[in-house]
């Protein structure tokens, strides 16, 4: 057994009475350090397998797309939406449903689509297009009221002149001129310029 000065043997002693008191504490702290570690790492690696499968399943979904069958494109959509709700591509997925559905002239499902975008989707601009997608679909189903109501949802300042346009056809298709001639004038000046789009609204308003 090795031999300790005096001194020596006093820090000892004042070593194991501090590991007495805090050593336990030590211990979980340490413990509670590592494992932070490791659950980093593990939920990092988590969410990139998450982000790869996500990305191989809406692949999949552009090569069901070429095939133009709305049922299977409906399908391949579907499990995104299902398994992979809070990424980009569930909600660009749901995108391509709905213009399936919409070409095939299933209304119902593609509203069904495009309201799941509204419901889960992160990106307001996403969202801002969607709801003029949305509010097109409830013109064509001359439910011109709730497309109104879209058209007033708070959006992006680059939306303004979009959404006052289709203000204006939902408005003319209303029969309600005096205010369709006011959106297709917001418009205009929202779009600022001149442009193919800009005579378009331009050839509505002066067709009122």
């Amino acid at each position: 057994m090795a031999a300790y000065n005096p001194e020596e043997q006093e820090n000892i002693e004042e070593l194991k009475s501090w590991w007495s008191t805090y050593g336990t504490l030590v211990i979980v702290v340490i413990a509670a350090f590592v494992t932070g570690i490791g659950g980093t790492q593990a939920w990092n690696y988590y969410q990139r397998q998450q982000v790869e499968q996500a990305a191989e399943l809406y692949d999949s979904l552009l090569q069901v797309q070429g095939g133009g069958d709305p049922k299977k494109i409906s399908d391949a959509a579907g499990l995104l939406m299902e398994g992979f709700s809070g990424s980009g591509y569930a909600s660009r997925a749901a995108l391509i449903s709905a213009r399936a559905s919409l070409d095939a002239g299933d209304l119902q499902t593609a509203k069904g689509r495009l309201q799941w975008v509204l419901d889960n989707s992160k990106e307001d601009e996403l969202k801002d297009l969607v709801r003029l997608h949305l509010a097109a679909v409830l013109l064509d189903e001359k439910k011109y009221d709730e497309a109104l109501r879209m058209l007033e949802t708070r959006h992006g300042e680059s939306f303004d002149g979009l959404y006052a346009d289709l203000k204006g056809d939902v408005l003319t298709a209303a029969g309600k001129v005096t205010e369709a001639r006011a959106a297709y004038q917001m418009a205009l000046a929202k779009m600022g310029g001149k442009g193919t789009y800009h005579n378009i609204v331009q050839i509505k308003l002066d067709a009122l």
